[in-house]
């Protein structure tokens, strides 16, 4: 089967070129995973096939808020040897699987229980760095969608006033870009029928997440 297109990712990808913001990629594995392919049980998500199949690793913006494309290339295995790791110290917690495939401070998954009938996983933030365990976030419908929105709040950043006085911005992904997620329809249906509930179970009584969850989920279809 032939790689979809991916505009999200060219988006992404022009975005970190005309903004000097820094990239970094390598090419792909002879055999990359195929779209429903099993990785540690669960089927590989056909966005991410498609990703896979033309990039090997990848880093964008690499100059201010970067995040690396989980490797694999015919040396480096990360992305097999990363969810097999996940799969032992995450998935009981978080109740469901889910196929990690970037990040850097914080972690970048998809959700195969969630898929839509064409088998596209939405994708979730997992912040593994609180007392309480892990806390999840919705940030898109589907991987090309991430890259879509990514690519926007870079743009969004850099046009910040702080960094073009100081270079530095206090705007995060995805507390600051409510606008930016709430125009992806099939990832605000999915809010507002709780289908994230259960993942976000321990942020979901925090006000501030309340209020960022009703920010995007209240958007009109």
């Amino acid at each position: 089967m032939a790689p979809m297109a991916l505009p999200g990712l060219e988006r992404l990808l022009e975005v970190c070129q005309r903004l000097n913001l820094g990239l970094e990629t390598s090419p792909p594995a002879r055999e990359p995973l195929k779209a429903g392919s099993l990785l540690e049980g669960v089927p590989f998500d056909p966005i991410l096939a498609s990703v896979y199949a033309r990039l090997g690793h990848a880093a964008f913006a690499t100059e201010v808020k970067c995040w690396s494309l989980t490797q694999s290339t015919d040396i480096e295995h990360d992305l097999e040897r990363t969810n097999k790791l996940w799969k032992a110290d995450w998935w009981e917690e978080l109740g469901t699987p889910v196929i990690v495939f970037g990040g850097y401070v914080y972690t970048y998954a998809t959700v195969p229980g969630l898929a839509d009938a064409q088998g596209r996983q939405p994708v979730v933030e997992v912040n593994t760095y609180e007392l309480d365990g892990a806390h999840v976030m919705p940030v898109a419908s589907n991987v090309d969608r991430f890259f879509d929105s990514y690519s926007r709040y870079l743009e969004a950043f850099v046009a910040d006033p702080d960094y073009q006085q100081e270079g530095e911005s206090d705007l995060l992904f995805p507390w600051h870009v409510t606008d930016i997620l709430a125009r992806d329809e099939r990832l605000v249906e999915l809010m507002r029928a709780g289908r994230f509930d259960s993942l976000m179970k321990n942020v979901k009584t925090s006000e501030d997440v309340r209020s960022w969850f009703e920010k995007v989920s209240s958007v009109a279809l």
